[in-house]
């Protein structure tokens, strides 16, 4: 469906003559993500507002536990109480965890060409030196058949590559990422094929553990109730943090909780949000419904398949330093012309010119105005208005 980039070399064998090491692959990605600890972890973007979702989480539950969790321990049995404070721990830092799964990995990305793919029904004749090359155009779309039904893929002109069925080209990470959902800017990257599980259990852990803290509020509160033999309203008083946190928790399991909801959804039918957003499977078919549980299966039970990319491999000496060349004959299906994407109503850019700024241009006058050709990318804070 798409051609991977050559085999990377390691060690010496990355060294040229001047005993110059080639940078990594993660020091030249042409993305926008951000990599952490010398590429083993990868980022998008935006990953500034992990830090904000990391608060949202350990704020609440901080304040649980100084100021309810605490004193509950008092309230209850020696060991139920213990329970209640080792339980909040150990589900806000499972929480975490997930987190950090769902932002901090490759979530599916798909390595860029590095020239375009030949036409299926070419015969290798073109004449390279003569002085009118012929062009062949690459066809915009490609028909392939899922489960008896026909889908047709897409080529994008930034990463030169038809992509496979149910990806995407973000426009926020500038990545091809396979089976793409949407870009979360909760946690500061996309989400796709290899971190789509890890997103649901994050958001469900969230859901679950805003009805923890508010439930046990509202348990405190019946205890002071109780103890003290005064109505609600006095005992609420008594504890303003559980009054914070049951409006916190409250307003917090709205979003989360139908995001859930939502997502629980898209499961049970083999969908994904950009999918949901555009082609409204519930007025044609899909092709990759295959009933409920198989469909859950696919999500949960399934392995996830390793990175299409190596961010710690050193780039082969020749690929690392040298631009990339165009290749003779062939015309990105957009070349020399501005055309309006029917996905999202951009313009798409010519392959070539993403060389304009490191090759000089040998036919003077010759100038490309169009702009990149990227699918717009489904923003999960939008979800919380619908």
């Amino acid at each position: 469906m798409y051609d991977a980039p050559p085999p990377r070399a390691s060690g010496s064998a990355t060294a040229n003559a001047a005993g110059l090491v080639t940078p990594r692959s993660y020091q030249v990605w042409e993305g926008s993500n951000v990599f952490f600890l010398k590429g083993r972890f990868i980022f998008g973007p935006d990953a500034r507002s992990l830090f904000l979702t990391m608060f949202l989480i350990i704020a609440p539950a901080a304040i649980f536990c100084v100021f309810v969790a605490r004193k509950l321990m008092d309230k209850f049995s020696h060991h139920t109480g213990i329970c209640i404070m080792v339980i909040t721990v150990a589900f806000t830092l499972y929480d975490l965890c997930l987190l950090l799964l769902t932002s901090g990995r490759d979530p599916g990305i798909i390595p860029r060409n590095l020239k375009p793919p030949e036409p299926e029904d070419f015969d290798g004749s073109i004449d390279v030196g003569s002085i009118q090359t012929p062009q062949l155009r690459l066809p915009r779309m490609k028909d392939v058949i899922i489960n008896g039904i026909i889908v047709k893929i897409k080529y994008c002109d930034t990463c030169m590559l038809y992509r496979p069925p149910r990806c995407s080209h973000c426009s926020i990470c500038n990545n091809c990422v396979e089976r793409f959902d949407h870009h979360c800017p909760w946690v500061g990257q996309c989400i796709g094929l290899r971190n789509y599980r890890f997103f649901y259990m994050f958001v469900f852990s969230t859901t679950l553990l805003c009805f923890y803290v508010f439930v046990f509020c509202w348990v405190y509160i019946k205890k002071i109730m109780d103890a003290e033999e005064i109505n609600m309203w006095r005992a609420m008083a008594k504890t303003p943090a559980s009054i914070v946190l049951i409006i916190y928790t409250f307003i917090a399991v709205w979003f989360v909780g139908g995001l859930s909801v939502f997502h629980l959804y898209l499961i049970s039918t083999n969908q994904t949000t950009y999918e949901n957003f555009r082609y409204r499977y519930d007025r044609r078919a899909n092709p990759y419904n295959l009933g409920v549980v198989e469909n859950f299966k696919e999500i949960f039970f399934t392995s996830i398949p390793p990175s299409k990319n190596n961010f710690r491999a050193r780039v082969p000496q020749e690929q690392g330093l040298q631009p990339r060349q165009s290749a003779g004959g062939f015309m990105s299906p957009n070349m020399g012309k501005g055309v309006v994407d029917i996905e999202v109503g951009r313009k798409a850019m010519a392959w070539g010119e993403h060389e304009a700024a490191a090759c000089f241009d040998i036919e003077a006058g010759l100038r490309n105005e169009a702009t990149d050709d990227k699918d717009g990318s489904v923003d999960c804070s939008n979800l919380s208005r619908t």
